[in-house]
C-alpha cells in the first residue's frame, strides 16, 4: 500500500515565492523513502488546497500524513489543517528544530554579520500563544547553533514587538542589526522583513536541502501506529505510578521530584515526565488510592481538545494513544497538567 505526505504549504501570490515551495517539494521527492509518495498542498490563497487533497488521497490509501511547510504553531496548524484532515495524523509545525536554527545561523553568516551584532528572528506572527513560543524557542536554539551575538524576536504581524521596533531597539543601544528572515520563502511576509530597515536582512529559509531532515522525522513520528488504551493505561492491581495531584506539582514547582512512587520510593523528575512523551506503552499516572489512572495519551487529549474527558472509559477503552502524542512537547503536557490538577483538587 502506497503512503502519502502531504506537504502542506500555507500560499502565495507571489509567484517566486511557489517556485521555492516546489523546488522544495522535489527535494522532499528524491529523499522519500521507498513507497512513499509527497503530494502539493496549500492551506489558503490557490490550490491545489488541502481539503480537496486529502479527499482525492482517501480514495487510494488511508496511509495519510499532513505535514505543515510552515515554520511555528498557529491558527492553520491547529485548527484548518485539523479540519481538513477529518481524523487523519497531523504532524507539528517544523519549527523549533535544531535543524531550522543551524540554517538561520548560517544564513546570518553568509549576510556578514560581525559576533556582537543584534540578531532579530524576524518571524511572520499570529495571534495563538503558542506561535510566540515557538519562536523564543528558535531564538534560543540559534544561540546553540553558534550565533554569539543578542537574539531577540520580532514579528511582522499579529504579535509584539513589530519588527521595526525591534531593531530599532538595538540601534539605540548602538549595535549594528540583522534581520533573520523566519519565513520559508519570498512573499508578503518577507518583504515586510525587508522593509524594517535592519542593517542586514537574510534571505528567507527556502528549499534548503536540511529542511527534508526536519520533514520527514515530523512524518515518521505522526505515522506511529497507535498504541490502544489497554497498552497505555497501568493495570489497577499494581498501584504503580504518580497521581494527578503529584504531576500537578510539576508545575508549580519545575525541576523538583513528582511525589513518590509507592513501590519504589522514587520520584519523576519534570524531565522524566516529558521523556514519557517518546515512550509508548509506559504510564503517566496512575492514582494508588483508586487504582485508577490517566495515561500518557489522555494528558494529550486536553492540549489538543481543552474540555473533552479527562480519563478514558473504562468500559469502552476509548481514549488517545501515546503514538498520537508523540510529537507533543514538555511545554505541552505540562499546560495539560494544570487541568487535571485542578480536576484533583475538584474531587478533594
Amino acid at each position: 500500500m502506497t503512503a502519502v505526505l502531504i506537504a502542506c504549504a500555507h500560499g502565495t501570490r507571489f509567484e517566486e515565492g511557489r517556485v521555492v515551495v516546489r523546488e522544495l517539494l522535489e527535494v522532499l521527492r528524491s529523499t522519500a523513502p521507498a513507497g512513499v509518495e509527497v503530494l502539493e498542498a496549500y492551506v489558503d490563497v490557490h490550490g491545489p488546497y488541502v481539503t480537496d487533497v486529502v479527499a482525492a488521497a482517501r480514495e487510494r490509501t488511508d496511509d495519510i500524513v499532513i505535514v505543515p511547510l510552515l515554520l511555528s504553531t498557529g491558527y492553520h496548524t491547529e485548527v484548518d489543517l485539523v479540519e481538513a484532515a477529518g481524523g487523519l495524523p497531523v504532524a507539528p509545525a517544523l519549527g523549533p528544530h535544531p535543524v531550522l536554527a543551524e540554517i538561520l545561523a548560517d544564513r546570518v553568516r553568509a549576510a556578514g554579520a560581525a559576533p556582537d551584532d543584534t540578531v532579530v528572528l524576524a518571524a511572520a506572527g499570529s495571534t495563538r500563544p503558542g506561535a510566540v513560543v515557538d519562536v523564543e524557542r528558535m531564538a534560543e536554539l540559534m544561540a546553540d547553533a553558534g550565533v554569539t551575538g543578542p537574539v531577540v524576536t520580532a514579528y511582522a504581524a499579529a504579535s509584539d514587538p513589530r519588527i521595526p521596533d525591534a531593531v530599532a531597539t538595538a540601534r539605540a543601544d548602538g549595535r549594528r542589526t540583522v534581520a533573520a528572515s523566519y519565513v520559508l520563502a519570498p512573499g508578503h511576509f518577507s518583504r515586510v522583513i525587508e522593509k524594517a530597515d535592519a542593517d542586514l536582512t537574510t534571505a528567507p529559509i527556502g528549499a534548503d536541502p536540511r529542511l527534508a531532515t526536519v520533514v520527514w522525522e515530523r512524518w515518521a513520528t505522526a505515522r506511529r501506529p497507535r498504541a490502544s488504551v489497554a497498552e497505555v493505561v497501568p493495570a489497577p492491581s499494581t498501584g504503580s505510578g504518580t497521581s494527578v495531584a503529584e504531576v500537578a506539582e510539576l508545575v508549580e514547582a519545575p525541576g523538583r521530584a513528582s511525589g513518590p512512587d509507592p513501590s519504589t520510593g522514587s520520584g519523576t523528575s519534570v524531565a522524566e515526565v516529558a521523556e514519557l512523551v517518546e515512550a509508548p506503552g509506559r504510564a503517566l499516572v496512575a492514582d494508588p488510592s483508586t487504582g485508577s489512572g490517566t495515561s500518557v495519551a489522555e494528558v494529550a487529549e486536553l492540549v489538543e481538545a481543552p474540555g473533552r474527558a479527562l480519563v478514558a472509559d473504562p468500559s469502552t477503552g476509548s481514549g488517545t494513544s501515546v503514538a498520537e502524542v508523540a510529537g507533543s512537547s514538555s511545554r505541552g503536557l505540562l499546560a495539560a497538567s494544570r487541568a487535571l490538577a485542578s480536576r484533583a483538587r475538584r474531587r478533594a
